[in-house]
């Protein structure tokens, strides 16, 4: 069953919630860059109600609208722009997503810092979603071909984190067959008893929660879900 909702959100009651104060707020240009381009930086196009949780200060009512280019919470007020401050105390929820802003290591020990969308939540692991942008066809300054458009879009990749580490998950049988290789034959029997659609997410959050149950019925000593794929990578 998917868990999105961090106790923060759950124990505060929505009367409670106050206007966004201006010191959680960083003062933002428009980027204009991609105003001839198909598609939209934006995940939605318009500002949604929102609720911010400052880990320091409350809970607070916002209309926000996230910003997969550029990595941000926009928040406008009159004609002014801001984002939200990046911080790892500030989480966001924004029609039903929950937004927070993480500092991982990978497997390799790289940083890997930004907004996160929690999937799952689990005693012992969670699944997070994180939203990136690619551009096609890019106009070099004012001039563009008639037969090709400028196009952004959004890339969503899926993550699955462990005690502050996180390895993606791929999105297909053989790379997750890879990833997971130490239940590899348990897996394939699942795969086979099942109708596991690698892109859809639900199906996604099914197949780690299986391989966290044969983890967990292991009788050695390491029952860490990203152990076995040290020697991958």
């Amino acid at each position: 069953m998917r868990i999105i909702l961090l106790y923060l959100f759950l124990v505060i009651s929505p009367a409670l919630f106050a206007q966004l104060p201006i010191s959680l707020l960083t003062p933002t240009e428009r980027i204009n860059a991609f105003d001839d381009y198909e598609g939209s930086m934006y995940m939605k196009g318009n500002y949604k109600e929102s609720s911010i949780i400052d880990e320091k200060t409350g809970t607070f009512d916002a209309k926000l609208k996230y910003n997969f280019y550029t990595d941000a919470l926009e928040y406008a007020k009159n004609s002014d722009l801001y984002v939200v401050n990046k911080n790892t105390t500030i989480h966001a929820r924004i029609d039903g997503d929950y937004f927070y802003y993480c500092e991982f290591k990978t497997q390799r020990g790289l940083r890997e810092e930004g907004y996160f969308v929690l999937v799952e939540l689990n005693d012992r692991y969670r699944i997070y979603k994180k939203f990136t942008s690619k551009i096609l066809n890019k106009i070099e300054g004012t001039i563009q071909r008639e037969s090709t458009k400028g196009e952004i879009r959004m890339i969503t990749t899926y993550y699955l984190e462990e005690a502050g580490v996180i390895m993606e998950l791929p999105m297909n049988k053989k790379g997750m067959l890879a990833a997971f290789s130490d239940k590899k034959e348990e897996l394939i029997q699942y795969l086979k008893q099942t109708k596991i659609r690698f892109r859809k997410e639900d199906d996604l959050i099914r197949l780690v929660s299986r391989y966290n149950a044969l983890k967990n019925s292991d009788s050695g000593p390491s029952r860490s879900l990203l152990s076995n794929t040290d020697r991958n990578n």
